[in-house]
């Protein structure tokens, strides 16, 4: 059992020149069936989670949460029937994209040296009043880069 993942791939864009001038990562297309019928995005945030910070560990009793790390590194840690389980996203971890389902218990670590930029597609959106976050324990849980790390 684990978390639903996507990788997203880098293209690079080019000026006139045929010299690299940046790049695009696609990082949702209705045709790529990620999301489930009725499911499409609703809300997209930018979280950004400082050098060597974490946010959580929390569990949403309502909403899923989709993470995207597109700038700098993150590992999103969940607690799946009492074990954990690492998934990278960022620039060194093909700007994948992290699905967490409501009910289930997650933390985001920065692993990198500068701020990460994060995407959080929640669905449903959140909307003012929407009281459905808890705080979950991690007081066992001990960083590693595992085998069961994805």
């Amino acid at each position: 059992m684990g978390l639903k993942f996507q990788n997203h791939i880098k293209i690079n864009s080019y000026d006139q020149y045929d010299n690299i001038n940046g790049y695009v990562v696609p990082i949702y297309h209705k045709n790529d069936n990620y999301f489930y019928k009725d499911e499409e995005l609703k809300q997209v945030n930018l979280t950004v989670l400082s050098p060597g910070s974490k946010k959580g560990p929390h569990i949403h009793d309502i909403r899923t949460s989709i993470l995207t790390c597109i700038k700098g590194n993150i590992c999103v840690v969940a607690k799946i029937q009492n074990e954990y389980y690492e998934y990278f996203s960022g620039e060194d971890n093909e700007f994948r994209s992290i699905e967490i389902p409501a009910g289930t218990a997650a933390m985001i670590l920065n692993v990198g040296d500068v701020d990460a930029f994060i995407l959080n597609m929640p669905n449903p959106e959140w909307v003012p009043g929407l009281d459905e976050i808890h705080e979950a324990n991690f007081s066992d849980y001990v960083f590693q880069r595992s085998e069961k790390s994805n």
